[in-house]
């Protein structure tokens, strides 16, 4: 039991004062392998913890990254004292539906973490990975008159291999690739995945069947939640966090969304009735965007008409018609979507920094 413990052996790592910003403690999450922090007085008492999770609802609901931690922290989260049965310490983070219980002595000071990955070791993902990359690629010809847009290079190589590639090293080795423009380039170069330790499968479409259509031909019959990604775009996003992040909310279906800042081009003048109150010089406003990356309760593809045209927005106005719930995922981490030319050179500008 004590070979592999890093909760209990990296806890130093990830305490933080409570004034900490937001924006620093995202640096050591992502930096450390536990994927908490802890926040702590002086004396290292625990007063708090925050996960991922609670990063991204904090960013949903408007808290800016500059914030302190303790605006966004879980303050009454679950703890155990040093223990050291494996079973009890795998039953109380089952029963709470956790992946982290800190430790604490009597005082309430954190002497350790455990955490579910350590104990349970777990295999390689079982999901399925869906990337849509039929496409024509319009907005990029000439470089698409003879390729797929999901096969042009970056940083060397196929911007669909760089998407695979990131997410084997995460533990995903299951894919179906959705192809229809010059599909044989894509199932010629990637095959049946075997050169990548991957399990590769396609579908072909024979026509054009918009952003989902193609997913009522997913020939696997699976009970795991699937994630779908568009061939498009270019993410360093940790796909495991998504995954826990769809687990924890228990919804049937998550979609990706991005922040996106406009900024009117033209000063604001305030009125009230008929007389002029003030002035806002070019206001900037923030809202979400669709960022192409999902996770679909598998059931949920039966709502899509078999072999036709069919968007996935369709299916989420369905979802939302039927009151079912859907979560949204904030991605704090690079994403790009390279279908018109300017993204696809700063993609390229971009590529080395971001995948290296």
């Amino acid at each position: 039991m004590e070979g592999d413990r890093k909760g209990m052996e990296d806890w130093q790592k990830v305490l933080v004062p409570p004034h900490t910003k937001i924006q620093e403690t995202i640096q050591m999450i992502d930096a450390h392998a536990l994927q908490i922090a802890l926040i702590v007085n002086e004396d290292n008492k625990l007063l708090g913890t925050v996960t991922d999770g609670d990063i991204r609802r904090g960013i949903l609901s408007g808290v800016s990254l500059n914030n302190n931690v303790n605006q966004i922290m879980n303050t009454n989260p679950v703890t155990i004292p040093k223990m050291k049965d494996k079973k009890s310490i795998l039953e109380i983070l089952k029963v709470n539906k956790l992946r982290h219980l800190p430790v604490v002595n009597d005082s309430g000071c954190v002497v350790g973490i455990e955490r579910l990955e350590d104990l349970l070791h777990p295999a390689d993902s079982k999901n399925w990975v869906v990337i849509m990359a039929g496409g024509l690629g319009s907005r990029l010809q000439p470089l698409t008159n003879k390729c797929p847009k999901a096969m042009l290079h970056i940083g060397g190589k196929p911007v669909l291999e760089t998407i695979l590639q990131h997410f084997i090293t995460q533990g995903f080795h299951r894919f179906c690739i959705s192809v229809n423009y010059r599909a044989e380039q894509i199932i010629n170069y990637f095959g049946d995945g075997s050169k990548w330790g991957a399990d590769i499968r396609y579908i072909q479409e024979d026509r054009k069947m918009g952003t989902a259509g193609s997913l009522s031909l997913f020939p696997i019959t699976t009970e795991k939640p699937i994630i779908v990604m568009n061939g498009d775009v270019l993410t360093n996003v940790n796909f495991n966090q998504l995954m826990n992040f769809h687990r924890d909310q228990q919804v049937e279906a998550t979609v990706a969304v991005r922040s996106f800042d406009f900024q009117v081009p033209y000063g604001f003048v305030k009125v009230k009735k008929d007389r002029l109150i003030g002035f806002e010089e070019k206001p900037i406003y923030t809202s979400f965007i669709n960022a192409g990356i999902y996770v679909l309760h598998p059931a949920l593809l039966n709502k899509i008409p078999k072999n036709s045209y069919f968007d996935i927005n369709q299916l989420f106005e369905i979802m939302l018609l039927n009151k079912e719930q859907i979560s949204t995922f904030p991605i704090r981490e690079y994403w790009i979507d390279i279908g018109n030319m300017e993204d696809f050179n700063q993609a390229k500008l971009d590529f080395n920094e971001v995948f290296k």
